[in-house]
């Protein structure tokens, strides 16, 4: 979706709404290597620093444009390449378990595509399998694959999902998501204390007893 009013497109921002359920890439995205886009985005960094009135040839700051761009490009914006995408493999579910599987706690590292600082929290993902499982690693290289990106929490949710039910052949998928959005904690309102819930059901999961049973399996208190 493309809003040409300034103000709309400001307020989307703000208010943290995501416009496409899909990470907006334009069609030459992947057109020029990885190393090509690091000497690029090392040559913006470096001006916009300038642009601040850094000086960049004090020891701190001169190797601070390649920093930045290698960390886009090869870490922190790391998902955005297809070929980092995590293999699809998956086993004949032998032992026959046919109960709900959960993977709590796993840890999201994002960044808001909307003024690109961190968004950190906890995703919880679920699935019943059909005959199909998923190495319980796997799922948390999903999470870390769909949060290297922009992001907004509720696309990342939502993609999270989608690709455990293609890989698993089932809609009976689920995902909540706990986070803290540093666009909110450290401008703006500036609150600390606040975090964002989202949560996507898929198949049994919009069952309101199996829904519950999830939702009761994150919450306990888990240590070891």
């Amino acid at each position: 979706m493309k809003i040409d009013n300034d103000f709309d497109i400001n307020a989307i921002g703000d208010d943290h709404v995501s416009s496409s359920s899909e990470t907006p890439l334009r069609k030459d995205a992947f057109s020029i290597s990885d190393s090509e886009k690091i000497e690029s985005i090392k040559i913006d960094v470096k001006h916009i620093l300038e642009t601040l009135g850094l000086d960049l040839s004090d020891d701190s700051l001169k190797g601070t444009p390649n920093r930045v761009a290698k960390m886009f490009v090869n870490e922190i914006f790391g998902g955005l390449h297809p070929d980092k995408k995590p293999s699809a493999s998956t086993f004949e579910n032998k032992y026959k378990y046919g109960e709900m599987l959960v993977e709590k706690n796993i840890t999201v590292y994002s960044t808001c595509e909307h003024h690109l600082l961190p968004i950190v929290g906890k995703a919880h993902v679920a699935y019943i399998s059909n005959g199909t499982v998923v190495g319980l690693s796997k799922m948390n290289r999903i999470v870390d694959y769909y949060a290297k990106r922009p992001q907004v929490q509720e696309r990342l949710t939502i993609q999270i999902i989608k690709e455990l039910q293609e890989v698993l052949g089932t809609e009976d998928v689920a995902c909540v998501m706990d986070a803290k959005h540093l666009c909110v904690n450290s401008r703006g309102i500036r609150d600390i204390a606040s975090s964002t819930v989202t949560s996507e059901f898929g198949g049994k999961f919009k069952n309101k007893e199996t829904r519950r049973e999830f939702l009761d399996y994150i919450k306990l208190d888990t240590e070891f």
